[in-house]
């Protein structure tokens, strides 16, 4: 009897001893990517999407958040999150969502936006929501936040101040078809270059010019080579926060509440900093005698000649509705 007591006592004593590494072998962990590091605006949105998920789902769970491209690129996030392997959640670039989707790079195409004041509603009233769907269909990658706000303008090795002076430009363009026959439409000569090569495309004269927004062109030391920014102000960004579908149908109803939540304000936050960051990174590389600010005074004409290729593109794609809702937004 005295030693079925102490065996019971032995067997109670491991079971709280390992209690605690059950618990921490269930904690749920998720994996983020993102290219750039802490100090660019979307790594900021990632890192309070993890403080907003922990705060609302209250539950032991785990981030971790890949930095510096040590997963690769947007495009290579999105294919792991499409399979769901690798990476959770990350922030990408819709024109990398177009394997999936047609309708993905409609998102932040050229000229789709005025302004920031039209851009913000635009997103405020959810006109973006049926593009959101078919690529929750197509990849079962869900947007569950919007992050951007960057204004992109072109950076080259040359001064660049109106259409005359861009005819022929060989310029890097994002990978999405809109983007490469938008650019032409404009007179340049687009090029599909991976981001991280687009530095030394530019050092080795393979093209002449890039277009990013200011945290873009900052991380990326861009205006080493492209000391030019003409104020094109072509695109203004919207950088979804995605969150792989295949995992999270296997997560608790809480924690996906949770997410849903996070993702949302996560994004609205992410969007805050960078449109505000914005202006002031321009102002500080021009200060420093990195790059010059070139007044483009034909944006108005280089808009008229890209109507047209994304009236064309919105009906292809099923989205002349949202096109024309977009622009009757005053």
């Amino acid at each position: 009897m005295k030693r079925r007591r102490m065996l019971g006592a032995i067997a109670g004593t491991t079971i709280a001893t390992l209690a605690p590494a059950v618990a921490r072998a269930q904690t749920i962990t998720l994996n983020g990517a993102v290219q750039f590091n802490d100090d660019h605006a979307f790594t900021k949105a990632l890192v309070r999407f993890e403080e907003l998920v922990k705060k609302y789902y209250g539950k032991p769970v785990s981030f971790t958040l890949h930095k510096n491209s040590a997963l690769g690129l947007e495009k290579q996030y999105f294919e792991y999150m499409a399979q769901g392997k690798a990476v959770d959640y990350a922030i990408v670039s819709p024109a990398h969502m177009s394997t999936f989707s047609r309708a993905a790079p409609f998102i932040d195409a050229p000229f789709l936006f005025r302004d920031l004041a039209h851009w913000n509603k635009v997103l405020d009233a959810d006109l973006l929501k049926p593009v959101a769907d078919e690529i929750a269909e197509k990849a079962d990658v869900m947007l569950i936040g919007y992050a951007g706000g960057g204004v992109r303008n072109v950076f080259a090795n040359k001064v660049v101040r109106n259409l005359a002076e861009m005819k022929g430009l060989k310029i890097r363009v994002q990978g999405a078809p809109i983007w490469s026959r938008t650019f032409a439409a404009t007179g340049m000569s687009p090029t599909v270059i991976a981001y991280n090569e687009v530095y030394n495309a530019i050092q080795n004269g393979v093209i002449h010019a890039g277009e990013n927004e200011a945290a873009g062109v900052e991380q990326m030391k861009f205006y080493e080579v492209g000391p030019n920014l003409s104020m094109t102000e072509h695109a203004i960004t919207i950088r979804p926060i995605c969150f792989s579908g295949k995992t999270f149908k296997t997560l608790p109803k809480d924690l996906q509440d949770a997410i849903l939540k996070a993702g949302k304000e996560a994004g609205a936050y992410g969007r805050q900093v960078e449109s505000t960051e914005d202006a002031a990174k321009l102002e500080a590389l021009e200060k420093a005698g990195k790059l010059k600010r070139i007044p483009f005074t034909d944006r108005a004409q280089m808009k008229k000649l890209v109507d047209p290729v994304m009236a064309a593109y919105a009906k292809d794609i099923g989205a002349d509705k949202i096109l024309a809702q977009i622009n009757a937004i005053q």
